[in-house]
């Protein structure tokens, strides 16, 4: 019945009609989402007239009212196969402003008909094949990007730019040739990364660090999504760069990774919205080059270095100066760098451990990334490794037992999910410098069991990886208990069916497979 009104008056009526009877139809339902598959013919013939209506000369509250129905519309995958035309694209890409050459965005009265007009073609494009295919005739992406360098660096424009970057994030996800062209020919990485600094307000000291303000004001709510929608475009668009092959990309990596280290730094406006904000950056940093990665940390200035020797002169006499230390600022110190981006990442992953579900995708992402991290980077390793695996003092309780970061670790390391107990495994195995003896001392044998079968080093040893050869100092409770460890050792067959140390019996095999040999 609202579909025959407004249907009606759409065909026959003057503008202020139209207006009046589409904001009624928008009000009521803006919340629908699941549309009577007996008013489907009604539906597809408004969206008709309604394309009929916006190339006509009307005032712009009737286009946003014209706009507005048909996002809601468009909601409905099955009447979009009709309407879904070059014609009706272009429409709605001049709307838009896609198809303006000039280089301005002066009117801001025409603003909420640009921001529905992505925001019908959003839903259009999500949910059509056809609009998917004609997106790539009428170059969206490249329209996209040029929309963007005009409203980059104008913050009360926000919402246009937030629906254009979800309609680029939407386009390079379903378009592996958009990534490309986003890439290289669009030069999409370092315009979205602009896009960030924008939104973040960074302010460069050097290359690759930025001003943090510990005491400023959170994102506001318009910044933070302009921000996570940006990200999500930048991880299509870099989600194969696993190897830079000249100098341009490093620098261009390096840069985006120095900003993505002031976002882990910042907040959002709530605490939701912050973890959505750090997830999102997370999953990018996932597909930064390695090499890349060293800007997540940088010297201390000088202030902070002559805090962190006053401080370190405050510390026991049993610590090093190499321990984290906190500054005034809240700065963690270590070895004369700071790691703040890389205790949020830490507090990330134990966050994300203590939800305690949808690990693989959650967790594993930030799992790998501080894997990588400390395999690639001597100073993030042994800061985490002192954060995650401190000088063993409790040497009473199992190793999967207790609150500990290394405690809730040591229990993924036996997690139904063979994937999440992979990187859980390795994460601390690289943390050890990949020794295992290292490795069994703060995780037990049983725990370390599967990561070592998987690696053929049931027997002892050391991984592939060589690591920097560091003191690794004991407790004198650890040093106390070490020799009790003797009670529990890995066991094998020998072949008389007799059990004896798993070393012995290998030992014996290969002596009975050498004497084979021999005998043939």
């Amino acid at each position: 019945m609202d579909e025959e009104r407004a249907l009606y008056i759409v065909r026959a009526g003057e503008a202020g009609a139209i207006e009046r009877v589409l904001r009624d139809y928008s009000d009521k339902h803006r919340a629908t989402f699941k549309f009577e598959s007996t008013d489907e013919d009604k539906r597809k013939k408004l969206c008709e007239g309604i394309f009929k209506v916006l190339v006509k000369d009307i005032p712009t509250t009737c286009q946003v009212s014209c706009l507005e129905v048909l996002r809601i519309l468009s909601r409905d995958k099955k009447i979009l196969v009709p309407v879904t035309t070059k014609e009706n694209m272009q429409i709605l890409l001049r709307l838009a402003k896609l198809n303006e050459s000039d280089d301005s965005l002066e009117k801001v009265s025409e603003f909420p008909v640009i921001v529905e007009s992505l925001k019908c073609l959003c839903n259009i494009v999500f949910n059509s094949q056809m609009a998917q295919q004609l997106s790539l005739e009428l170059n969206l992406a490249a329209k996209l990007c040029n929309l963007l360098r005009k409203c980059k660096d104008r913050k009360f424009i926000n919402d246009i730019k937030c629906f254009d970057l979800r309609l680029l994030f939407l386009l390079s996800l379903l378009h592996t040739d958009i990534r490309s062209q986003l890439r290289y020919e669009l030069q999409g990485l370092p315009l979205l990364t602009q896009i960030l600094e924008s939104a973040f307000s960074i302010k460069w000291t050097d290359e690759y660090e930025s001003a943090i303000d510990h005491n400023g004001p959170p994102l506001s709510p318009q910044e933070t999504d302009c921000a996570i929608e940006a990200l999500k475009a930048l991880f299509n668009v870099t989600v194969d760069s696993w190897k830079v092959h000249k100098e341009s990309d490093s620098h261009q990596f390096r840069v985006m990774a120095a900003v993505l280290r002031h976002c882990l730094l910042i907040v959002g406006p709530t605490e939701d919205k912050t973890e959505e904000l750090h997830s999102n950056a997370v999953n990018l940093l996932s597909n930064v080059p390695v090499s890349c990665l060293d800007v997540l940390i940088c010297p201390l200035t000088h202030e902070e270095t002559a805090q962190e020797a006053t401080t370190v002169d405050e510390l026991p006499s049993d610590k090093t100066a190499e321990k984290e230390t906190v500054l005034e600022n809240n700065t963690m110190a270590y070895n004369g760098m700071n790691m703040e981006a890389i205790h949020v990442l830490l507090n990330f992953m134990e966050k994300r451990i203590d939800k305690g579900s949808s690990y693989r995708e959650g967790l594993t992402p930030v799992l790998s990334l501080l894997t990588e991290c400390s395999r690639a980077h001597r100073n993030i390793r042994k800061f985490l490794k002192d954060q995650v695996l401190p000088p063993l003092r409790d040497v009473t309780n199992r190793p999967e037992v207790g609150s500990t970061v290394r405690n809730k670790l040591v229990r993924l390391m036996t997690h139904v999910d063979l994937g999440v107990k992979q990187i859980a495994a390795e994460f601390l195995f690289v943390l050890c410098k990949e020794r295992v003896d290292s490795l069994l001392k703060y995780t037990g044998y049983g725990n370390a069991a599967g990561l070592l079968a998987a690696r053929g080093l049931l027997a002892g040893g050391r991984g592939d990886n060589w690591y920097s050869e560091d003191e690794d100092t004991d407790t004198e409770e650890y040093k106390n208990a070490k020799p009790k460890e003797e009670l529990l050792k890995p066991m094998g067959l020998k072949p008389d069916g007799t059990i004896t140390p798993l070393e012995e019996a290998l030992n014996q095999y290969s002596v009975i497979e050498e004497t084979s040999s021999d005998t043939d």
